[in-house]
């Protein structure tokens, strides 16, 4: 199978070599087809896990969820999109109006620039960066900005008061995630993801970082602004936060990115502890590309069981345990996990 996308981009690439175009257009020709199957898989799942959610969430709760639309009501949310396209984009009479648009037309743009680094199945990556951990906690802070950005430009108390959260919040655990990615790095010597998937040929990280892989999860669940941790929002506080104004498409777009991000995370995870499209058990004759997105679904429906099983905390509580827990913790694994390379190398184990 991998050799079939390995084809068929060669011969999308001939195709274009041959029309007489140059290797410089053929090569941003070529980056436009990457990230436009990019974008489709971004919008793909996030349909997707919007039922997947409503089901797991309905399965936990002894309910049905959705079955009316469609068969085993799989257009359900297709049904909602549409109905929020057909609703009336409001905008604030006193909101920044440039910023308070601009908004959820970037939201998107951070996870679709990582996505681009993200190794989906071997030889499956639109660019295989040296240096892709970094590129992708770069853009990924991004996301601060943005929200930050929709709360402030709607001139609204109660977005004002969400953007803040935002900012304190997913600040506050960036460090903590960050941290607990510099053990897989000490471990590896290297910032390639195929090569960190690689590293894990003869044992996945999560089995030599299980404090780091604890740690991401619990970052990871803060930085997409998931309940527990779901404090942004607060819809029992402060409404809905940041999006308090927005409506339909606006309102959506967030709603959506929401789950981009969830896919975002989830990936990395799979590829920094366990072990990527590495198959398990040696069952290698399945295709490299569905064991990377098991396990990201994997990934995934644990951040829904987190989602549907604990209450969320109050924002002091979250200050205080990604500072005083978490990043210590983190600073230990990483003098922990330095002495044992160390130990390891010296004593030629």
């Amino acid at each position: 199978m991998e050799n079939l996308f390995v084809n068929i981009a060669g011969g999308i690439r001939s195709l274009l070599e041959s029309a007489g175009l140059t290797v410089i257009a053929t090569d941003f020709l070529m980056m436009f087809l990457k990230l436009g199957a990019v974008i489709v898989y971004i919008l793909v799942s996030a349909l997707w896990l919007v039922y997947m959610e409503r089901k797991v969430s309905a399965y936990m709760q002894c309910r049905i969820g959705p079955n009316r639309v469609g068969p085993l009501g799989l257009l359900q949310t297709t049904a909602d999109i549409g109905k929020l396209i057909s609703k009336e984009f409001i905008i604030p009479k006193n909101a920044d109006k440039k910023l308070f648009i601009l908004a959820p037309v970037l939201i998107f743009m951070p996870p679709l620039a990582v996505f681009a680094v993200a190794p989906f199945g071997q030889g499956m990556v639109a660019i295989d960066m040296n240096i892709g951990v970094y590129y992708f906690l770069a853009l990924a802070s991004l996301s601060t900005v943005i929200i930050w950005m929709a709360g402030w430009s709607s001139n609204n108390k109660y977005s004002l008061l969400g953007g803040m959260r935002v900012v304190a919040q997913m600040v506050s655990y960036e460090m903590p995630l960050i941290l607990s990615i510099v053990g897989v790095i000490i471990l590896t010597g290297t910032l390639n993801m195929s090569e960190i998937i690689n590293s894990q040929e003869n044992v996945w990280f999560i089995f030599l970082q299980p404090l780091a892989f604890l740690i991401y999860m619990i970052a990871a669940v803060a930085e997409t602004n998931r309940t527990p941790f779901d404090l942004v929002e607060g819809e029992s506080e402060i409404i809905a936060g940041p999006f308090t104004e927005y409506s339909g498409m606006g309102f959506a777009m967030f709603f959506l990115a929401e789950y981009a991000n969830v896919v975002l995370v989830s990936v990395m995870a799979t590829t920094l502890f366990l072990g990527g499209w590495l198959a398990p058990f040696g069952l290698t004759f399945i295709p490299s590309w569905i064991w990377f997105l098991a396990k990201v679904y994997l990934m995934i429906f644990i951040f829904m069981w987190f989602r549907w099983t604990y209450p969320r905390i109050r924002v002091d509580q979250l200050m205080e345990f990604g500072w005083k827990v978490l990043v210590p913790l983190s600073i230990i694994n990483i003098f922990v996990t330095g002495v044992g390379k160390f130990l390891y190398q010296s004593m030629g184990w």
